[in-house]
C-alpha cells in the first residue's frame, strides 16, 4: 500500500494533491467537481474580494508552448460567496479558504470576517496576485507583509498560511523567511505564477492575451525550476512548523515527487488541471505511485525533503 498523506497545524490529508487557487474553483459546480475528485486531498476556493469582481476584460488566458499565460485579474464571486461554501463542506475534507483583498484593508476587513465566522479550516492569504493594473505584489514588499501580517494576528486566531510571490534571488528567500518565522503561520504556498511574462501570437503578431498590453502570469512547465527553487529554499529557512505547499510546473507524477523531494507537503495543480479538469488528480497520484515504486518508496514521507 502507498501512503500519501500529509499534516498541516493539525489537519490530516489523505492525499496530497489539490487544485491552484486560481483554476477549477469559482462555482460551487466546479468546487464540487474538485471536491468529489478521486486523488484530490483537498481544495483551495477561487482567491475572493470582499465583493464579487469581473475580473480583467478582454482574452486573458493561453495556451503557450511549455505551458500557460493568464492574466485573470481576481474574477471571483466574493468572500461571502467561498466562505458559506466552505462552511457548508468542511466536515467533508480540511478546506482551503483564499483571500486576496486589492488593499491592506480589505484584507483585514475579510480576516475579521473569517475570524467571526463558524469557518474552521485553513486560510490562504494571497500576497502574490501579479495581474491586477496598478496593483503591486505585496509579497516582494517585506517591510508591508510584516506589517500586515502583525496587524493580522494581533485579532486572528484560526490556521493562517500565505501564497507568495516567485523568488529570484538568494538574498530575498532570507529576507522573506526572517519576516514569516517571526509569526505563528501554518503553511506557505509557493509559488504563484510567474509575473510579467509576454508572448506573441505568431498567426497575428499580436500579445496572446489583451489585459496590460498582453503581460501575464507564466504557469504550467515553464515554472517547475523557479517552484523547485522556491520550495527548497523556504524549506531550508522556515520554521519546522510552517508547512511547504509547492505550486508550479506538475504536469505529471515524476514533478509532484520532484516538489515533495525539495520539501513540499502538499502539491497544488494549475495550468494542467485547466487543461485536462478534475480527472487529472487520479492520473498523477497513479503515476506518482509509480516512480515512488521505482525508488523503493512506499510512503511519502520517505522523500519529503530529502534531495
Amino acid at each position: 500500500m502507498t501512503t500519501m498523506t500529509a499534516s498541516i497545524a493539525g489537519f490530516t490529508f489523505e492525499d496530497i494533491l489539490l487544485n491552484a487557487a486560481g483554476v477549477y474553483c469559482q462555482t460551487t459546480e466546479e468546487l464540487d467537481q474538485i471536491l468529489a475528485a478521486p486523488g484530490a486531498g483537498s481544495l483551495v476556493t477561487k482567491s475572493a474580494t470582499p465583493a464579487e469582481r469581473a475580473g480583467n476584460p478582454g482574452v486573458r488566458y493561453a495556451d503557450m508552448p511549455l505551458g500557460s499565460i493568464n492574466s485573470m485579474g481576481l474574477p471571483n464571486l466574493s468572500l461571502d460567496y467561498y466562505l458559506d461554501y466552505a462552511i457548508a463542506h468542511q466536515d467533508e475534507k480540511p478546506l482551503f479558504l483564499s483571500i486576496a483583498g486589492l488593499t491592506k484593508a480589505d484584507n483585514l476587513q475579510m480576516l475579521h470576517e473569517i475570524q467571526d465566522s463558524d469557518f474552521n479550516g485553513l486560510v490562504e492569504l494571497n500576497l502574490s496576485c501579479p495581474n491586477v493594473p496598478g496593483k503591486p505584489q505585496t509579497g516582494y514588499d517585506f517591510d508591508t507583509t510584516r506589517q500586515i501580517l502583525e496587524e493580522t494576528f494581533a485579532f486572528f486566531k484560526k490556521t493562517l498560511g500565505v501564497k507568495l510571490p516567485p523568488y529570484f534571488d538568494i538574498a530575498h528567500f532570507d529576507m522573506i523567511a526572517a519576516v514569516l518565522n517571526d509569526f505563528p503561520l501554518a503553511f506557505v504556498n509557493t509559488i504563484n505564477s510567474i509575473g510579467n511574462g509576454l508572448m506573441v501570437d505568431p498567426e497575428t503578431d499580436t500579445a496572446m492575451i489583451a489585459p496590460k498590453g498582453g503581460f501575464g502570469g507564466l504557469g504550467g512547465a515553464i515554472a517547475k525550476p523557479t517552484a523547485l527553487a522556491n520550495v527548497r529554499g523556504l524549506r531550508q529557512r522556515l520554521n519546522a512548523d510552517i508547512k511547504v505547499i509547492g505550486t508550479g510546473g506538475v504536469q505529471n507524477g515524476r514533478d509532484v515527487y520532484d516538489l515533495v523531494l525539495c520539501g513540499a507537503d502538499l502539491v497544488s495543480v494549475g495550468t494542467t488541471l485547466h487543461q485536462e479538469g478534475p480527472e487529472v488528480f487520479n492520473r498523477l497520484k497513479a503515476e506518482l505511485a509509480e516512480q515512488m515504486k521505482l525508488k523503493g518508496y512506499d510512503d511519502v514521507n520517505q522523500f519529503r525533503s530529502a534531495l
